[in-house]
């Protein structure tokens, strides 16, 4: 099992930026693929960014490209996805999950075997 806790959501004006952070704890040592996804009310849950755990590759949905970034403190158990140049589209509730199989950056919900109880994010216009 692998127990993940997202922070950092909140409210932000159009323009702004923030900073989510996903902390894992438990069996770390079988994570492939942290991924963020995002799910706005009536909507499906939509894949955002995912990165590889050992090397570091990255995959980012095309609505959110060169505006987010994902990283990862291996050390740390930890992921993070900086937001920035924020739109009101961008509302969400935001979770990170945890890929244990060999794919890498894969997209869909279903690929991903553990999830965060997400956060919130709401960009105000």
């Amino acid at each position: 099992q692998v127990q993940l806790v997202e922070s950092g959501g909140g409210l932000v004006q159009a323009g702004g930026s923030l900073r989510l952070s996903c902390a894992a704890s438990g069996r770390t040592f079988s994570i492939n693929t942290m991924g963020w996804f995002r799910q706005a009310p009536g909507k499906e849950r939509v894949f955002v960014a995912a990165i590889t755990w050992s090397g570091g590759s990255t995959a980012y949905a095309d609505s959110v490209k060169d505006r987010f970034t994902i990283s990862r403190v291996t050390a740390e158990n930890t992921v993070f996805l900086q937001m920035n140049s924020l739109k009101p589209e961008d509302t969400a509730v935001y979770y990170c999950a945890v890929d244990i199989t060999r794919f890498p950056l894969r997209r869909r919900v279903r690929d991903y075997n553990y999830w965060g109880q997400g956060t919130q994010v709401t960009v105000s216009s």
